[in-house]
């Protein structure tokens, strides 16, 4: 995709041209396929008179750690206790179908 650059920097190529139409009650852009993004979601915002389009990244997995310090900070909240229950008894069930 010669004039693409990564790093969602600027197009620095000639001038493409893309359809709008309808799509239900919104206005929605055909983009050429060298202008295509991977995903299902980008970003909108404007600069000035401009319409930037910009691909959503997907979140990395979170490491063993990063779980560990999340839990443990919910712990660190406190008020989590639940208070004890009777349990009714358990229900036998035929499951010979």
């Amino acid at each position: 995709m010669s004039g693409v650059r990564d790093n969602l920097a600027s197009f620095e190529g000639p001038r493409v041209l893309a359809k709008l139409f309808q799509h239900g009650g919104s206005q929605a852009v055909r983009l050429p396929k060298a202008f295509r993004f991977q995903g299902t979601e980008v970003t909108v915002r404007r600069e000035g008179e401009a319409v930037i389009l910009e691909p959503v990244k997907a979140p990395r997995p979170r490491t063993r750690e990063e779980m560990d310090a999340f839990w443990a900070k919910v712990d660190a909240l406190g008020g989590a206790d639940f208070p004890d229950r009777e349990q009714p008894p358990e229900q036998e069930r035929d499951f010979d179908w």
